[in-house]
C-alpha cells in the first residue's frame, strides 16, 4: 500500500513482482496517471495480475480530476480487479492523523477498503 508519492510505487511493486504480490492500494497519490512516458498507469497490462484500489483526494494537485479520469480510462481498458474511488470533502493528506486536513470518518471508511481489499485477495 502506498500513501501520496509511495502509491505510484505499491502499484510499480506490483507490476513488477506479479508473482508475490496479489493486491495492491494507494490513498491520495498523485502522479498517478500523466502524459509522461513513464508515468505509471502505463503499466496497467496483462502481466499486471494483482487487484487494485486507487482512493483519490478532491482538488489535489498532484492528482487533479484530469489524470484520475486518465487512470480510470486505462483500468478499464485493461480489464483487472479494481476500485477507483474520489473520497468527497477528503483533501491530499485526509488519513493522516496529525495533518490539518484529517478527515477521521474518510479515513477510517480508507481503512475499510483496506482490510477488505486485503481479506478478500489474500487467503
Amino acid at each position: 500500500m502506498g500513501y501520496c508519492f509511495s502509491g505510484k510505487v505499491a502499484l510499480l511493486t506490483a507490476y513488477s513482482r506479479p508473482d508475490k504480490i496479489a493486491a495492491a492500494a494507494s490513498f491520495h497519490a498523485g502522479g498517478l496517471a500523466t502524459d509522461a512516458p513513464n508515468s505509471p498507469h502505463l503499466v496497467l497490462g496483462p502481466s499486471l495480475t494483482a487487484r487494485l484500489y486507487f482512493g483519490h483526494a478532491i482538488n489535489d494537485k498532484g492528482m487533479p480530476a484530469e489524470a484520475i479520469e486518465r487512470l480510470n480510462q486505462a483500468l478499464t481498458t485493461w480489464g483487472g480487479k479494481y476500485e477507483s474511488e474520489v473520497y468527497e470533502g477528503a483533501f491530499h493528506g485526509w488519513t493522516v492523523p496529525d495533518s490539518p486536513v484529517y478527515n477521521q470518518p474518510q479515513a477510517e471508511t480508507a481503512f475499510e477498503k483496506l482490510t477488505q481489499l486485503f481479506a478478500e485477495t489474500i487467503a
